[in-house]
């Protein structure tokens, strides 16, 4: 991919997190593309509750899984979430804390802009 993508603010896309290393490309970014069926577009900033919830409606990110090189999350881990699992999070009083300048413009084709302000990190 050598164009960078933009950002929910127009702006090019941010680093979301590296540590674990986070995004559909594993690039540390939300970037996606059109094989991203999920669209890991929406840079969190997790917390217990919110993997609580996960885990609940079937999406466990707490647990280790060797193989695919993933430790599992932990509170204040940065992650690129499906759009539609912080929607859904969302509507469910559960939303983690989001980083807009690292959440990738795709993620408005799911969720509006004002809502993931409510839960911005990162403008005031």
């Amino acid at each position: 991919m050598s164009d960078v993508q933009k950002n929910v603010l127009g702006e090019d896309l941010e680093l979301c997190g590296s540590n674990p290393i986070t995004g559909y490309l594993r690039d540390g970014c939300c970037n996606t593309d059109n094989f991203d069926r999920g669209s890991h577009t929406v840079c969190a900033v997790v917390t217990d509750e919110f993997l609580e919830f996960s885990k609940s409606q079937g999406n466990d990110l707490t647990t280790p899984i060797p193989e695919l090189d993933f430790n599992g999350l932990m509170h204040g881990d940065s992650w690129c979430l499906c759009a539609d699992r912080w929607l859904e999070a969302y509507q469910n009083h559960k939303a983690p804390y989001v980083k807009l300048k690292s959440t990738n413009i795709k993620a408005l084709e799911k969720i509006d802009l004002d809502s993931l302000k409510e839960f911005a990190l990162d403008i005031s």
